[in-house]
């Protein structure tokens, strides 16, 4: 075994050593599912209401699931991703702004735990995040380079240490819910709008201005209006490292696998519910199989399809965390790791985040042909004009269109397109 490996082994049982408080995924799920019944209790008011789902984030915090991802070191969970990926369809199966909310929380939470533990502001933040079961929230949009997440039009504006920030935003998802908000803007106001940091923005370092509704076709408790924020903090509050290297590294991976798994569990929900309808059809006329049973088979069998699917991208986001890890125990230059392996992962992920997008929309689809007018009308035990509504917003988080074109770009530097089983 080499110097890295055994640093990393070594790392590994120092922290299994503090890990007796840490939660099994098991015991994550018991959380997850009962948080799950509370928001499905609520999940029609929120959406009716288009309301922040207060009764599920608060049992959320309550179970302490924000943390389920800090590592162990940092007084969290330590689960995988993979875990964490469950968590999420399982939430969803309850309600769906509130499973997109822990998945988004969770995608920005990796970003400080990959990128900033080595400064000392960000350890005692993940700390008190921790300790205090903070929702996080991103700023990545801005009103004048709209949904391109890897260009910004404002700066930081640093001064002997302190920083100020002004950033119009269209869309802060949950944005005045959270206790914390992660900022994109330029390195400074001569850098180019592609030179961007992430910045780690506490609610009592900022303020928002709400600027515009959310009045929306689907996913509705999320809350998403537009807003000018103003923050101001430290140096300490900017992560270290380039914004791009965060998002490849950390926030795209996680951000396509859990929403992926959000839309996965809102699918399963309606695939249940077509389930039981096809049940109780089938005992009211022993002996004949309702007239939708192929269209029952082929939805469940295209559910396994995206969970598999879904399961191959975990295990290769995974695997190149490891990767990393082992990378930076051996004090690697970021040239040292293989841009075939990173282009591949990066192209993979987009499919994932086209496939499963697309897919969830048709299961559910089928759905409603199966349950027929019980799954057109919004107030019987088999509807799923919720489901299919909110899974419209997939194709749209990160327009498809946008990402089509980037896995073109990526394709091109492939050798092979599609791989081997």
């Amino acid at each position: 075994m080499n110097a890295a490996a055994q640093e990393v082994e070594a790392s590994q049982l120092a922290e299994l050593d503090r890990s007796a408080g840490a939660r099994s995924e098991t015991e994550l799920l018991e959380a997850a599912r009962r948080v799950a019944a509370i928001a499905a209790n609520h999940a029609s008011a929120v959406d009716k209401e288009a309301r922040f789902p207060a009764e599920a984030v608060a049992a959320m915090r309550d179970e302490r699931l924000f943390s389920a991802m800090v590592p162990v070191i940092h007084g969290g969970d330590g689960l995988s991703l993979s875990g964490v990926a469950r968590l999420c369809e399982t939430l969803a199966q309850g309600c769906a702004s509130a499973a997109m909310i822990y998945a988004m929380h969770q995608s920005q939470v990796i970003c400080i735990v990959d990128h900033g533990a080595n400064v000392q502001w960000q350890r005692d933040f993940l700390t008190r995040m921790v300790s205090e079961q903070w929702l996080l929230a991103s700023a990545t949009s801005e009103e004048t380079i709209g949904g391109n997440m890897r260009t910004s039009a404002c700066a930081v504006d640093l001064v002997d240490g302190a920083f100020t920030i002004e950033k119009l935003a269209p869309t802060i998802s949950y944005g005045k819910y959270a206790d914390c908000i992660l900022v994109t803007a330029r390195r400074h106001p001569d850098a180019p709008p592609s030179d961007q940091v992430l910045i780690v923005a506490p609610r009592e370092t900022c303020t928002l201005e709400q600027r515009g509704t959310w009045d929306t076709l689907g996913m509705r408790g999320t809350c998403s209006e537009g807003h000018r924020l103003v923050a101001s903090g430290t140096a300490e509050q900017i992560l270290p490292v380039p914004f791009s290297k965060i998002a490849d590294e950390s926030m795209l991976p996680v951000s396509h696998t859990l929403w992926s798994s959000v839309w996965i569990g809102i699918a399963s929900d309606a695939v249940n519910r077509a389930h039981q309808f096809f049940r109780n059809q089938a005992r009211g006329k022993p002996g004949a199989l309702p007239p939708s049973a192929s269209r029952l088979a082929q939805a469940v069998t295209l559910i396994r399809m995206m969970q598999a699917r879904l399961r191959e991208s975990l295990a290769a986001v995974e695997a190149s965390q490891r990767q990393r890890v082992i990378r930076q125990a051996s004090h690697a230059d970021d040239i040292d790791a293989p841009l075939t392996a990173s282009i591949g992962l990066a192209s993979d992920l987009n499919m994932l985040k086209l496939s499963i997008s697309q897919s969830a929309v048709h299961v559910v689809q089928e759905t409603l042909m199966i349950c027929g007018m019980a799954g057109y009308k919004n107030d019987t035990p088999f509807s799923v004009g919720r489901h299919l509504r909110d899974l419209h917003s997939a194709p749209l988080m990160i327009s498809n269109d946008r990402i089509e074109l980037n896995t073109a770009n990526l394709l091109l530097a492939q050798r092979a397109a599609t791989g081997d089983l």
